[in-house]
Protein backbone atom coordinates (compact mmCIF):
# COMPACT_ATOMS: atom_id res chain seq x y z
CA UNK A 1 0.00 0.00 0.00
CA UNK A 2 1.10 3.28 -0.73
CA UNK A 3 2.37 5.48 2.47
CA UNK A 4 -0.02 8.09 1.62
CA UNK A 5 -3.33 5.79 2.06
CA UNK A 6 -4.60 4.97 5.77
CA UNK A 7 -7.71 2.51 6.33
CA UNK A 8 -8.81 2.13 9.79
CA UNK A 9 -12.13 1.27 10.96
CA UNK A 10 -15.14 4.29 11.17
CA UNK A 11 -15.34 5.64 14.75
CA UNK A 12 -18.76 5.50 14.66
CA UNK A 13 -22.05 3.73 12.97
CA UNK A 14 -22.75 4.83 9.66
CA UNK A 15 -26.00 5.68 8.10
CA UNK A 16 -26.34 6.56 4.46
CA UNK A 17 -28.89 7.79 3.18
CA UNK A 18 -30.35 9.13 -0.89
CA UNK A 19 -33.02 11.13 -2.00
CA UNK A 20 -33.93 11.41 1.49
CA UNK A 21 -34.04 7.41 1.77
CA UNK A 22 -32.06 5.17 3.95
CA UNK A 23 -29.93 2.90 2.48
CA UNK A 24 -28.67 1.78 4.93
CA UNK A 25 -27.02 1.53 8.18
CA UNK A 26 -23.27 -0.46 9.53
CA UNK A 27 -20.78 -0.15 12.60
CA UNK A 28 -18.40 -1.91 10.46
CA UNK A 29 -17.51 0.92 8.16
CA UNK A 30 -14.12 1.86 7.21
CA UNK A 31 -12.07 5.19 6.99
CA UNK A 32 -9.45 5.96 4.03
CA UNK A 33 -7.51 8.82 3.94
CA UNK A 34 -5.37 9.39 1.04
CA UNK A 35 -2.75 12.08 1.12
CA UNK A 36 -4.80 15.15 1.96
CA UNK A 37 -8.15 14.58 0.16
CA UNK A 38 -11.14 14.73 3.16
CA UNK A 39 -11.36 10.77 4.67
CA UNK A 40 -13.68 8.82 2.60
CA UNK A 41 -16.27 6.49 4.07
CA UNK A 42 -16.35 2.37 2.52
CA UNK A 43 -19.63 0.78 3.89
CA UNK A 44 -19.64 -3.06 3.44
CA UNK A 45 -22.08 -4.17 1.03
CA UNK A 46 -24.11 -6.21 3.09
CA UNK A 47 -25.08 -3.47 5.11
CA UNK A 48 -26.49 -1.77 2.27
CA UNK A 49 -29.94 -1.94 0.21
CA UNK A 50 -28.19 -3.84 -3.04
CA UNK A 51 -31.79 -4.28 -4.18
CA UNK A 52 -31.57 -0.04 -5.11
CA UNK A 53 -28.05 -0.15 -6.56
CA UNK A 54 -27.60 -0.58 -10.36
CA UNK A 55 -24.23 -1.11 -11.57
CA UNK A 56 -22.76 1.22 -14.56
CA UNK A 57 -20.67 0.79 -17.35
CA UNK A 58 -18.39 3.41 -15.98
CA UNK A 59 -15.00 2.60 -14.55
CA UNK A 60 -11.96 4.31 -13.51
CA UNK A 61 -8.47 3.17 -12.58
CA UNK A 62 -6.54 4.33 -9.63
CA UNK A 63 -2.68 3.98 -9.38
CA UNK A 64 -3.46 3.43 -5.55
CA UNK A 65 -6.32 1.23 -5.36
CA UNK A 66 -7.01 -0.06 -8.54
CA UNK A 67 -10.16 -0.31 -10.88
CA UNK A 68 -13.50 1.17 -9.29
CA UNK A 69 -16.68 -0.07 -10.46
CA UNK A 70 -19.76 2.34 -10.20
CA UNK A 71 -23.64 2.25 -9.13
CA UNK A 72 -26.55 4.23 -9.57
CA UNK A 73 -29.34 4.49 -6.57
CA UNK A 74 -33.04 4.58 -7.70
CA UNK A 75 -35.01 6.45 -4.98
CA UNK A 76 -38.02 7.39 -5.04
CA UNK A 77 -37.26 10.97 -6.49
CA UNK A 78 -35.30 9.36 -9.38
CA UNK A 79 -32.07 7.77 -10.17
CA UNK A 80 -28.52 8.81 -8.79
CA UNK A 81 -26.37 7.97 -11.57
CA UNK A 82 -23.15 6.90 -10.69
CA UNK A 83 -23.37 8.18 -7.20
CA UNK A 84 -21.60 4.90 -5.54
CA UNK A 85 -17.73 3.52 -6.19
CA UNK A 86 -16.58 0.53 -5.49
CA UNK A 87 -13.31 -1.30 -5.86
CA UNK A 88 -14.07 -5.06 -6.29
CA UNK A 89 -10.85 -6.39 -6.69
CA UNK A 90 -8.42 -3.42 -4.84
CA UNK A 91 -4.42 -3.69 -5.56
CA UNK A 92 -2.59 -5.54 -2.81
CA UNK A 93 -2.68 -3.43 0.59
CA UNK A 94 -5.65 -2.07 -0.15
CA UNK A 95 -7.79 -4.68 0.17
CA UNK A 96 -9.82 -4.32 3.05
CA UNK A 97 -11.59 -2.05 1.36
CA UNK A 98 -12.67 -5.06 -1.32
CA UNK A 99 -16.78 -5.73 -0.74
CA UNK A 100 -16.86 -1.87 0.34
CA UNK A 101 -19.07 0.87 -0.85
CA UNK A 102 -17.92 4.36 -1.41
CA UNK A 103 -20.93 7.34 -1.84
CA UNK A 104 -19.95 10.67 -3.54
CA UNK A 105 -21.21 13.34 -1.11
CA UNK A 106 -23.01 15.52 -3.53
CA UNK A 107 -25.43 12.67 -4.00
CA UNK A 108 -25.68 10.87 -0.93
CA UNK A 109 -25.40 11.57 2.46
CA UNK A 110 -23.35 9.34 4.91
CA UNK A 111 -23.62 10.67 8.17
CA UNK A 112 -21.35 9.03 11.93
CA UNK A 113 -23.10 8.33 14.99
Amino acid sequence: MSDHIRISPAAATVTVTAGGEKLGQSANALELREGGAVPVLYVPRADIDMSRLEKTTRSSRCPWKGEASYYSIRTLSGVLENAVWSYETPINGVDAIAGHLAFYPDKVTVTKG
